[in-house]
């Protein structure tokens, strides 16, 4: 499996394009409501590129055997008083290539350049029903609360969104192990 940065191509766009809608479809909550139009997840990548190549954000992607199989971004764009601070946003894996490892490479690549980029906080929602909180639980990220209702499941009907941080960087890999609050 590799892990790059994606740029802005045609190709990238519709792969980009192709996983979103198959995520959406499947109950992913990223955002988006089934069903998603082609044209629509197409102009959310092209913007999404267009803000990485504007220095805002870093998209990744995970191919294997040629093919992008998983995508996460990393938004470098905060406020003036948190610039030590990132979100972790729409990591999706495609559905023939779930419990492989591709979310877990994603992420700690998207932690890797973060720290390089001086970010030593970063911050990720997920929903509560069908989300990845045992990921990112296992991924060291602590649950620093719930909000009831938050949003719409892309199938219909509402879900809470669970909140997660972690740090990141040399001294937090060293720390003892994360404490968890209970849900």
């Amino acid at each position: 499996m590799d892990i790059t940065r994606l740029a802005s191509t045609p190709r990238t766009i519709a792969a980009l394009s192709e996983i979103l809608v198959e995520v959406v479809a499947n109950g992913g909550s990223v955002s988006f409501m089934h069903p998603l139009s082609p044209g629509a997840a197409a102009d959310f990548w092209a913007a999404s590129l267009a803000a990485a190549d504007a220095g805002e954000r870093v998209v990744l992607g995970a191919t294997i055997d040629g093919e992008l199989v998983g995508t996460v971004t990393l938004d470098l764009a905060t406020p003036p008083n948190q610039p030590h601070r990132a979100d972790i946003a729409k990591l999706m894996t495609r559905m023939s290539h779930r419990r492989r490892g591709v979310a877990r490479a994603l992420m700690r690549e998207a932690e890797r350049i973060a720290f390089a980029e001086r970010r030593t906080l970063l911050t990720l929602d997920t929903a509560a029903e069908d989300g990845a909180a045992g990921l990112y639980e296992a991924l060291g990220y602590e649950f620093a609360g719930a909000i009831p209702d938050y949003a719409y499941k892309p199938l219909g009907g509402l879900t809470a969104t669970l909140i997660y941080f972690r740090r990141v960087g040399p001294a937090a890999d060293a720390s003892p192990g994360a404490s968890h609050a209970s849900r």
